[in-house]
């Protein structure tokens, strides 16, 4: 698995936190130093939808606004994601089988993950 997060984000430290409590390894990777790849985050459009992968809450959205947002078509949000770690909405775990779950709702975790 890989979990893309951000160590100053206590989301993503209660998702480290339970994981390791459900002995799940894994090795965290700076979602703002390495973001996900555009294939990754590929995975999670179809799956979730565009509007789950964003972080409409953090600076580079603000910064690039609502209206420039909308307006993209999903290759450009897609090429947007990847070079901006922070507009993804975090944490973003990657299965091995390709599933993708992003925020942290504990019980969407579980039924992934250990059920």
């Amino acid at each position: 698995m890989k979990l893309y997060s951000y160590s100053r984000c206590s989301t993503c430290r209660k998702a480290i936190a339970w994981l390791q409590a459900h002995h799940l390894a894994v090795d965290p990777i700076d979602i703002t130093l390495q973001p996900p790849s555009r294939e990754e985050l590929g995975l999670a459009l179809a799956q979730l939808g565009r509007k789950r992968l964003l972080n409409t809450s953090g600076q580079s959205y603000r910064t690039l606004g609502p209206a420039t947002v909308q307006a993209m078509d999903d290759d450009q949000a897609l090429a947007a994601l990847a070079a901006d770690g922070r507009l993804i909405r975090r944490p973003f775990l990657l299965t091995a089988e390709g599933r993708v779950l992003i925020g942290f709702r504990p019980e969407e975790w579980q039924q992934l993950l250990l059920e």
